[in-house]
């Protein structure tokens, strides 16, 4: 009994939200600090946790990995509302009342997507070296480039058309980024359900979509990946991961039940 007392009061690492199904579900996987993965059910809905002593978890890679790891974990064989890194209730209770609050606007989702993962697409170009792939094939930009370097490139003077000429290779590149990531989401809008541009991390990338795809179309959706990838000549890589939980896709504002409760679940501020 004091064993049961103690883990409802303790805290709470939040991982997923997803629909419950009365039966109590055996986690294989543990959670952050090595802690059991379990659910705490409420009004049909149910939150996957672990206990914590920690009010605060460092965004370092063992964390995040192990928070991954629960996720991919559930989202192999159900639907869920991944959780943000670094979310902390302070008990099964606030778990509970934030399920019991927040019913309208998770079920809301849940119906939205109920059946669905998400899947990633990055698409780069695989060059060596990509500005000198783009003098290579714009020659308004060879030209420029070509003037410099016949100049001494020790005159200040020519500071500002090299000025421009990186501010040309930047714009060339980023009105490609825009037409060929339209031309792969009209492709893709006729395999998934919606589709999200986040931004690209590297030069080299010229998109990184999220695409919402129902689980049983996954292996549509590889066909058409690659049919928007025949577009495209061999410069152009097409690499697509998933299934995850629909990070992308989730947009829930959880509200605390009262004023009074307000600080019942909490965020590392440095997670973002």
């Amino acid at each position: 009994m004091s064993t049961d007392k103690s883990k409802s009061s303790s805290a709470k690492v939040l991982y997923a939200l997803c629909a419950s199904d009365d039966l109590k579900p055996r986690y294989e996987i543990l959670g952050l600090e090595s802690a059991a993965v379990y659910a705490i059910d409420q009004d049909g809905l149910r939150a996957v946790v672990s206990d914590t002593l920690s009010t605060r978890l460092r965004p370092d890679r063992r964390n995040i990995s192990a928070h991954q790891a629960v996720l991919h974990s559930l989202t192999e064989d159900h639907t869920v509302l991944p959780m943000r890194f670094g979310v902390i209730a302070r008990s099964a209770e606030a778990i509970q009342d934030l399920l019991s609050t927040n019913q309208e606007t998770i079920r809301e989702h849940f119906e939205r997507l109920n059946g669905r993962v998400e899947m990633g697409l990055r698409v780069s170009w695989e060059v060596a070296n990509i500005y000198e792939y783009y003098v290579a094939t714009h020659p308004t930009l060879k030209e420029g480039r070509d003037d410099i370097w016949d100049r001494n490139s020790s005159d200040s003077s020519h500071r500002d058309e090299k000025i421009r000429l990186g501010n040309l290779y930047q714009s060339l590149r980023d009105a490609d980024r825009i037409e060929f990531t339209e031309k792969v989401k009209e492709v893709l809008f006729d395999f998934c359900e919606d589709i999200i541009e986040t931004p690209v991390k590297r030069e080299k990338d010229v998109m990184n979509l999220a695409c919402l795809v129902e689980r049983e179309r996954l292996d549509e959706f590889a066909k058409g990946v690659f049919k928007a990838s025949k577009l495209f000549d061999n410069i152009y890589l097409f690499d697509y991961t998933g299934p995850w939980a629909p990070h992308n896709f989730v947009t829930l504002d959880l509200h605390a039940p009262t004023a009074k409760k307000k600080a019942s679940v909490s965020r590392n501020s440095d997670s973002d």
